[in-house]
């Protein structure tokens, strides 16, 4: 049985129980707005006296968004987009889904404005002060990366999974870290304990999702990667097939638009902290339902990570600022201005190739010939593979 009521924390108090204790309804009669159990459980009418997200920028990489969304209008600058060979979509999706479905949805989390008088009908999005860059992008994620860097971006919104073997992904988020700007990524829906890019990357925040009991999703993906954990399951999001279209998902995409709206409201309240130290204020403030207490975990866990986030206490909790790479793995040394592209060495591969070398090594005795039938197999999986799964995959 759900709980109704939340304990939300306040000035220099410490959190009781769990996020998902709500307070009453709002007052608004709408029935999407209604349906926000989020906003309910994070007590977002408190949160905006405090902060709306007002002059950050929030990049979201995206393949399609459809922009003119009644409760979108005004959000979003003036984006680019990158080369996108999977825009006729046709094969990739499924029956009744729109390309626009998954960035408008993302967009509306983290920027809704509802509509109507004062923007008392729709959905609100969890930081709607906020401006959205958007970034359509398919293989050049990277480079979308470190356009949004260059134009502005304060946080940038990765609701995806990439190719492992991506040229430049986690250098183009070091970039980023590097410049400033908050990088937030979803672990991935499988459900397993394999790592997916970028929330892999140094300096991403990986994001799990939790349901609004506040346990973990059984498909949110479990490694240590996972950093943070915010609401994911029967989230009500903005379609893409009209300007009026409204639905429910799951996934580690919708928990990470929350990560990246609360970014956004901490960018306001503190904007001369650093990516680490804005990660500092989420996991020092970070929750566990008692359920989860009782087990005693060391954190961070594979599932938990440091647990749910609690936007009202990361914004008014008096937390030191701590030192500027924070509590999360980040990238060593200096970024490369330059984009790493496919074939040259610039940086850290995060799955390099073998050498010739080595796979003379790895394989012994075994002669050329082979060695040759071996990578034609392997070349010709890959270019499966690659058809198959020709770019970022969304996390729901």
């Amino acid at each position: 049985m759900r709980v109704t009521r939340t304990l939300r924390a306040t000035i220099g108090a410490a959190l009781t129980g769990a996020l998902f204790l709500g307070t009453g309804g709002s007052a608004v009669a709408d029935q999407n707005r209604d349906a926000q159990w989020p906003l309910t459980a994070f007590g977002a009418q408190d949160i905006w006296k405090k902060s709306t997200g007002k002059g950050v920028t929030v990049a979201v990489i995206e393949k399609a968004f459809r922009k003119t969304h009644q409760d979108l209008t005004g959000r979003f600058l003036p984006g680019k987009d990158f080369p996108n060979p999977r825009n006729d979509g046709a094969p990739y999706l499924n029956p009744g889904e729109d390309r626009r479905d998954h960035g408008t949805g993302m967009a509306g989390l983290i920027a809704g404005q509802g509509h109507g008088p004062g923007g008392s009908a729709g959905m609100k999005g969890l930081s709607p002060g906020v401006k959205l860059l958007p970034l359509t992008a398919d293989k050049t994620v990277p480079a979308a990366t470190r356009y949004a860097v260059d134009h502005g971006a304060d946080v940038i919104n990765m609701s995806f999974g990439v190719d492992p073997n991506t040229p430049d992904m986690c250098e183009s988020i070091h970039y980023a870290v590097e410049k400033g700007v908050v990088v937030v990524a979803g672990v991935g829906n499988d459900g397993q304990s394999e790592k997916n890019l970028p929330s892999a990357c140094p300096g991403a925040i990986g994001v799990g999702a939790v349901d609004e009991y506040g346990n973990v999703w059984s498909m949110s993906n479990h490694n240590s990667a996972v950093d943070l954990l915010a609401p994911g399951v029967d989230v009500p999001v903005l379609g893409g097939k009209s300007d009026s279209h409204y639905g429910t998902t799951d996934g580690t995409s919708v928990a990470t638009a929350y990560v990246s709206a609360t970014v956004a409201l901490l960018r306001e309240k503190y904007p001369d902290l650093t990516p680490g130290q804005i990660a500092n204020r989420l996991v020092k403030t970070a929750g566990l339902s008692p359920s989860v207490k009782k087990k005693h975990l060391k954190l961070p866990d594979d599932h938990y990570g440091y647990g749910y986030i609690v936007p009202e206490a990361a914004l008014n909790e008096d937390i030191p600022a701590g030192p500027a790479q924070g509590p999360l793995p980040m990238p060593k040394g200096k970024a490369s201005k330059t984009p790493v592209t496919a074939g040259v060495k610039n940086g850290p591969n995060p799955n390099p190739p073998m050498s010739m070398g080595e796979k003379l090594t790895l394989f012994g005795g075994i002669g050329l010939g082979v060695l040759v039938v071996i990578g034609i197999i392997i070349a010709v999986v890959v270019a499966v593979r690659r058809r198959n799964n020709p770019g970022p995959q969304a996390w729901g």
